[in-house]
């Protein structure tokens, strides 16, 4: 076909559009990042979806005290016995909107900025979430928190990160368990460190090697043949490494396993104090 034809109107050019190599390394970068997005986006889906059923729990709780007092509240005319009704009813409320307001921000959160941010604060969002799940497999929970530590970090992928090792953590404990939470301010080296560690099963030496392989797995496949993705470690190393961070693990079988990030320190923000006491 003659690529030039001529008309009453004028010329029409026609033209193949080929595509230069640096134009297709572009266009497949631009989707590989689209994936990336989608992928880290299912991970945290993924740690929702673990905690759905101890959260509907939970929920049915909140109601339960609800309709329970609201019908004290009717029987009983006097004043005494009202306010304690409308005080319970209103700290059920506010315990629902704790939840979902937490949920809403964790699943939604998508920015990629990277901030001054208190670890502390990071981690008590992330506790709302998980502490029926907690309750429910009845896990207890030891804390060795340092007040006022701030890192430099993009808050909702560390949520999402602190949120999958909790979970993991959890899934690798029996009833009666412990899980281990730990932030600590290391000045002399210039990290910010939060630990999650737990009392489960271990992890043997030749399979700690490969955690953080893509598609690599520990977990075996429940009695629904639901088991791990293999893509939670794995999004973990990659989110710390955009970081500039670290992330170590220690584990002895029997005995547990504890992670450890290292996030670049931060100084509070002027005019910003330390909310972890409040």
């Amino acid at each position: 076909m003659d690529p030039v034809k001529g008309s009453e109107t004028g010329p029409n050019i026609e033209t193949d559009i080929v595509m230069t190599d640096q134009e297709k390394i572009q266009q497949l970068e631009q989707q590989l990042l689209l994936l990336d997005e989608q992928l880290m986006q299912t991970q945290k889906l993924s740690s929702v979806g673990a905690l759905a059923s101890s959260i509907t729990h939970e929920f049915n709780n909140i109601l339960t005290t609800v309709i329970n007092y609201a019908k004290m509240g009717v029987r009983h005319k006097d004043a005494k016995t009202r306010d304690k009704a409308f005080d319970r009813i209103l700290s059920a409320g506010q315990r629902a909107t704790k939840i979902t307001t937490g949920m809403l921000a964790y699943a939604r959160n998508t920015s990629d900025r990277f901030e001054p941010c208190e670890l502390n604060k990071l981690l008590s969002d992330v506790m709302v979430l998980v502490q029926k799940d907690l309750q429910m497999h009845r896990i207890g929970v030891d804390e060795n928190i340092q007040p006022g530590v701030w890192a430099l970090v993009n808050s909702s992928q560390i949520q999402q990160i602190l949120m999958n090792l909790i979970v993991n953590a959890r899934q690798s404990m029996d009833e009666g368990g412990r899980l281990r939470l730990g932030i600590r301010d290391n000045v002399e080296d210039g990290w910010a460190e939060v630990s999650v560690g737990d009392s489960g099963c271990g992890i043997p030496n030749e399979q700690l090697q490969k955690i953080f392989d893509p598609f690599y797995t520990t977990k075996k496949a429940d009695a629904r043949g639901q088991g791990g993705t293999g893509i939670g470690l794995s999004l973990c190393r990659r989110i710390i490494e955009a970081h500039k961070g670290r992330i170590r693990v220690e584990s002895e079988v029997g005995k547990g396993t504890t992670f450890t990030l290292k996030l670049p320190r931060s100084e509070s923000p002027a005019g910003l104090i330390d909310t972890s006491a409040a």
